[in-house]
């Protein structure tokens, strides 16, 4: 619980009196002050080398992408196989995108595609993917922020957070679908406890549900009420300083009324830079709420990412991006013909795109890894509704940045894409290529204070052998 005093008579603060000033509680230690939390993590991370420094950005498809009509389009194959909306050439000699995704095919040569990757799942469970399918059923934020700690050492920014759609319009009320009961499993702690869920700026965490500001208000749920009661705290303060605090304090009091509030908000961002990730005018919301299976769906992708990459400079270790509504059967839950790829694709065609020339431009393409994929493909011959159905076996998956080799395609798969012809990876060779980029991971296995369980499952497993 997060408990700030106001200078009214409440809770018996005697004016700006900084000794109850902060109580930051159930920040995943269990009680401890932030202040106390950030003396422990300071500590800590003067005695270990093993991160290097890199961040995750995991870009969830929820609802399962068509791997052929995404980077295998399989034009040779017969009608009812290869990809509806046919291929684009890429600037790799001889390969070829779906005709979808124009400005990553442009950018080929710094990004790597896996043809041989298959999720193994065929339902819409996101944990099983999201974890790698470890022992300790810890998605990956979680495992991570089980080795870091739960918020960083410096800047206060929670080390594993969600960005829905909601983080950018906290109005939204988007649709019920099957992906509303899901999407808790894309950042379940699994075993490790709830501390290490993923913060969630729009209250669906248990940090963002059990924080209270006690200023004009008792209780907020949303980033918005946040923003506004820490700009008013942060004025009074400049205005009389914090006497009586040590600079443990003084640091937690920042980086609540500072820099974790500030990566949240896009409102301070360059607006060319937040009109180069903007992804609303490729569709609008109403075009597809009326489909049951894509209710959730939203144009809004763009500048989740740009959150993302926000909170990455903050801090933030590992950000999970959600995009719902990419379950095409194509039986009126979706559009016909596979129409609602035609929706959703081109987003993340532009939204991925400015994400690596940002990165680029900003020096962060070796600091920040983005990883794409879903929890599943689809069939590869299409249904009688024009729509393909769940197929685990292959299943997109796309790698860009994070001091990972570029330019690459891996593996290939049968001349109907129905399996991998060469090596067949999996989400556990996943997680341990995304583990490898995070940590030094001869450094990991001797880390004191890991658990044996968490250990085991960030070090032991194989990463795909042309990544690393």
């Amino acid at each position: 619980m997060l408990t700030i005093c106001d200078t009214q008579p409440t809770h018996n603060c005697a004016g700006w009196s900084r000794r109850e000033f902060l109580r930051v509680g159930a920040l995943g230690m269990g009680g401890l002050s932030l202040a106390g939390m950030l003396r422990q993590q300071a500590a800590a991370a003067n005695q270990s080398d093993v991160v290097t420094g890199r961040s995750v950005v995991f870009l969830f498809l929820n609802g399962g992408p068509s791997h052929i009509e995404s980077f295998d389009p399989k034009m040779s194959a017969p009608s009812e196989v290869r990809a509806i909306f046919g291929e684009i050439p890429t600037r790799l000699p001889g390969i070829t995108f779906g005709s979808h995704f124009p400005q990553l095919a442009a950018r080929a040569d710094r990004i790597s595609i896996l043809r041989s990757y298959g999720s193994g799942n065929s339902g819409h469970t996101y944990q099983q993917v999201a974890s790698g399918n470890n022992a300790t059923k810890a998605t990956m934020g979680a495992l991570f922020s089980r080795v870091v700690g739960t918020n960083h050492a410096e800047s206060g920014m929670p080390t594993n957070v969600l960005v829905l759609p909601e983080a950018i319009r906290p109005e939204l009320k988007l649709g019920n679908n099957f992906e509303t009961g899901a999407l808790p499993t894309l950042t379940h702690p699994g075993g490790l406890g709830e501390s290490y869920a993923a913060f969630n700026p729009q209250g669906g965490s248990q940090l963002t549900t059990n924080m209270q500001l006690k200023l004009t208000r008792n209780r907020f749920d949303d980033r918005q009420s946040l923003l506004q009661g820490l700009d008013r705290l942060k004025r009074a303060a400049d205005a009389g300083g914090l006497a009586g605090t040590d600079r443990y304090q003084q640091q937690a009091f920042d980086i609540i009324t500072g820099g974790v509030a500030d990566a949240f908000d896009l409102s301070s961002e360059d607006p060319a830079t937040i009109a180069k990730y903007d992804t609303s005018h490729l569709f609008r919301q109403q075009e597809v709420s009326r489909w049951n299976d894509m209710r959730r769906a939203s144009n809004l992708l763009g500048k989740q990412m740009l959150m993302a990459r926000r909170l990455c400079e903050a801090g933030c270790g590992f950000v999970t991006v959600s995009d719902c509504g990419w379950d095409h059967h194509s039986n009126n839950n979706s559009p016909k013909g596979l129409r609602g790829f035609s929706f959703l694709a081109p987003q993340v065609d532009h939204a991925v795109a400015a994400f690596i020339d940002d990165c680029a431009e900003r020096g962060l393409t070796d600091k920040i890894l983005l990883v794409v994929t879903g929890e599943m493909g689809r069939t590869p011959r299409i249904n009688g509704n024009g729509g393909r159905d769940h197929y685990g076996e292959l299943t997109p998956l796309l790698f860009a940045g994070g001091g990972l080799p570029m330019g690459r395609v891996i593996g290939r798969s049968d001349h109907h894409a129905t399996k991998a012809t060469t090596r067949a990876y999996r989400p556990q060779h996943m997680l341990s290529t995304i583990m490898h980029s995070l940590f030094d991971i001869g450094e990991l296995r001797i880390l004191r204070g890991v658990p044996s369980d968490v250990r085991k499952s960030m070090t032991d497993g194989d990463p795909i052998t042309e990544l690393v």
